[in-house]
């Protein structure tokens, strides 16, 4: 039986504008580009000589998916592989990263931000609304350069640092609710809950604020799940 006419057609065409004495041969496939990811955030995003960051198991869990990835950003930190890049400011807070974040992902845009920001303030600073107002200009800053960019917005982690960082609870609250404000087809903000299952005592080292390897773990975790809904399932 001959083929059908249209794939007779097709099969000619390609035949002759390859140049081609005989046959029909397919195109190469490409690979897809790999997603581009921005780390966002303090210290708790850089790492540390003396805590871990969860950008080092994410990566890991990552490719053991299959998933196509490159980490970008201006800056390699401690606890890190060097192709992680990041953006991470030790000891900096949300409103710092809304004066010098933008410029760096105009650099170097993303397809996806994980955004973890809300220590380095003390309550009674009662520093909430500000850091909500900079959580705003960054998502902003965000879709000025890239319209189609995923925002992960993180519930920050639980501290034991107590007083000074009592405030995180309802920040948390309120970072839920920007992101239910701001997420919009085509440019999805999610909220991500990494404080649900983070239990400081545990997950912590001396300082009670920043992750050990197991916190780490937990907070690559749930990166990971959020991640897997955005992407769906990788390329193989």
């Amino acid at each position: 039986m001959s083929p059908a006419p249209s794939r007779v057609f097709g099969c000619l065409t390609l035949a002759a504008a390859l140049l081609l004495p005989v046959g029909c041969r397919h195109a190469p496939t490409v690979p897809a580009a790999p997603v581009r990811i921005m780390a966002v955030g303090d210290s708790i995003t850089e790492g540390g000589a003396a805590f871990a960051t969860y950008r080092v198991p994410l990566a890991r869990r990552l490719a053991a998916a299959g998933y196509r990835v490159a980490f970008v950003g201006t800056r390699s930190g401690p606890g890190s592989a060097p192709s992680l890049a990041h953006e991470g400011y030790s000891g900096r807070n949300t409103e710092y990263l809304a004066r010098v974040v933008p410029a760096h992902f105009q650099a170097q845009p993303a397809d996806i931000v994980l955004l973890h920001s809300g220590h380095n303030h003390s309550v009674e600073e009662q520093p909430i609304p500000g850091i909500v107002a900079a959580t705003r200009e960054l998502i902003a800053a965000f879709r000025a350069t890239n319209p189609r960019v995923t925002v992960l917005l993180a519930h920050v982690i639980p501290a034991g640092k107590l007083p000074k960082y009592r405030y995180l609870p309802e920040l948390n609250r309120a970072l839920a609710r920007l992101a239910l404000e701001l997420d919009r087809p085509g440019q999805r903000v999610i909220g991500v809950d990494l404080a649900a299952g983070f239990n400081w005592p545990t997950d912590t080292v001396d300082d009670h604020v920043h992750p050990n390897a197991q916190g780490a773990e937990k907070m690559a975790a749930g990166w990971f799940e959020a991640l897997q809904a955005v992407l769906g399932p990788p390329r193989r």
